[in-house]
């Protein structure tokens, strides 16, 4: 069985191959370039065809945005505490949380796995926008793009906290925050991008 998130020992240097099938291998990694800019781009699109072609007004697109940025941090907290850091009670669900996160905290300085490879990443948020629409309707073509710019902003957060050294401005709270998550506690300082909703559901450590 592979070890759990709790018995990794991180490295500081490395990389460790996860699927024997070499093209499983090479798409379980990408450069952070690759994702961030197809989400900036697909919601610039979205946010153009929102603008273009509904009905909303502009304080009502501006508002979904921000909104949909919001529900995003909400999403990555949720995500990362309920399913990255999931009970390890089976060996299925041991092999599952590794797979998906556990050898990111073992070589956390791994840059080609420090964000979702583009293929899973166009079915997620294809999935995504699906449900949105169904939801929302035309709303989601402004919640959608904040949304993506929220995600782009963790991946861009995500990737400068585990590729550089501690910043000499803004972002080193978040570095130091996200650093607490890997080499103190697992189980705190669950948001990447914001530490609001550690605050907010008891979950934050200095």
């Amino acid at each position: 069985m592979e070890q759990t998130i709790t018995k990794i020992k991180p490295k500081n240097s490395g990389t460790k191959t996860l699927f024997e099938n070499p093209i499983l291998e090479r798409l379980s990694r990408t450069h952070i370039s690759v994702p961030i800019t197809l989400y900036l781009v697909t919601s610039t699109l979205f946010g153009w065809y929102a603008f273009t072609y509904t009905d909303m007004s502009t304080p009502w697109i501006i508002f979904l945005f921000f909104a949909g940025m919001t529900v995003f941090s909400l999403v990555e907290y949720a995500v990362h505490r309920g399913v990255f850091h999931m009970e390890t009670d089976t060996p299925t669900k041991a092999k599952i949380q590794y797979t998906f996160h556990g050898i990111h905290h073992e070589y956390p300085k791994d840059k080609t796995r420090l964000a979702m490879p583009p293929a899973a990443a166009i079915f997620v948020g294809g999935t995504l926008f699906v449900i949105m629409f169904l939801l929302m309707g035309e709303a989601s073509y402004a919640f959608f793009p904040g949304f993506l710019v929220g995600y782009a902003g963790y991946l861009f957060v995500h990737f400068i906290v585990h590729a550089y050294a501690p910043p000499k401005n803004f972002f080193k709270k978040l570095w130091v925050n996200h650093a607490v998550h890997h080499y103190k506690s697992h189980d705190r300082n669950y948001g990447v991008s914001s530490p609001l909703w550690d605050y907010v559901f008891g979950t934050y450590m200095k």
